[in-house]
């Protein structure tokens, strides 16, 4: 597999390279040059392009009175400009090991200097162990060039994690579903902190998305779901209604109403 693209840039630090190849409409950040970490469609450089962070986008359906939220690990912003372009009264902490990283994005993918957004490098799992403030929502993407980054799914990561949310607060965790047999194997892992109140689904692409609730699954119906997921489709010009079908579709009985 090769990526559809010229190269137009490569710096390295301590970890390793980081690409940038563009085409006609796109520009792409790459760890090995070979697998996609983001994409930008340059003449809408705030869109989400990946159906995965598309569909991380359903944690917002259970939280709309977002105010703060952390991402953990940034890649080439594409999760946090989408968030800032969307939602204009929201605080973002974006967590990213790599100063590199944190450079090119800038440079290439224009993620803006905007006082709502504020970049920490440093290491994910020791940043969630001290980190001050509570987030209504944590959207964990830790990725690097071989795969997922394993401490994603450790158990004092998730419990930290679980610390820092607001009460009504949500996990959503991406997860390379090949890692795993079965839903019920993910649901396992997570089941420690937050026994049964997550949520799961896969997506095309070969991802598995998450919602683990520090308190309970909100009890919400068929229409409602479909209501608030309209609603942010539009805020954030997302697709998101498609992803709340497929979530009800999977998790019905978890909801508690129909």
């Amino acid at each position: 597999m090769s990526i559809n693209g010229t190269r137009i840039s490569v710096v390295h630090d301590e970890l390793g390279p980081i690409y940038v190849y563009q085409n006609r409409t796109s520009r792409i950040l790459s760890f090995d040059g070979i697998v996609e970490q983001s994409c930008m469609r340059i003449h809408e450089p705030n869109e989400l392009i990946h159906k995965y962070t598309q569909a991380m986008m359903t944690g917002l359906i259970f939280t709309p009175n977002v105010h703060t939220v952390t991402i953990m690990g940034l890649g080439a912003g594409s999760m946090a400009k989408s968030l800032l372009h969307g939602i204009e009264d929201i605080r973002i902490h974006a967590i990213e090991y790599r100063q590199e990283v944190i450079n090119t994005a800038k440079k290439y993918f224009f993620l803006p200097d905007d006082n709502r957004l504020q970049l920490h490098i440093c290491d994910a799992v020791g940043y969630m162990r001290t980190s001050p403030q509570k987030s209504d929502i944590i959207f964990s993407d830790l990725y690097n060039s071989r795969g997922m980054e394993p401490r994603q799914l450790q158990m004092s990561y998730l419990k930290n994690c679980r610390k820092t949310l607001s009460n009504q607060g949500v996990l959503v965790l991406n997860l390379w579903h090949q890692d795993f047999q079965s839903e019920y194997e993910i649901e396992d892992l997570l089941s420690h902190e937050f026994n049964e109140r997550v949520l799961s689904f896969p997506v095309e692409g070969g991802n598995t998305i998450v919602l683990a609730f520090k308190n309970s699954v909100p009890d919400i119906n068929r229409n409602e779901l479909l209501k608030r997921a309209k609603k942010i489709q539009e805020q954030m010009n997302t697709p998101i209604e498609k992803y709340a079908k497929l979530l009800w579709s999977q998790q019905l009985h978890k909801f508690g109403t129909l």
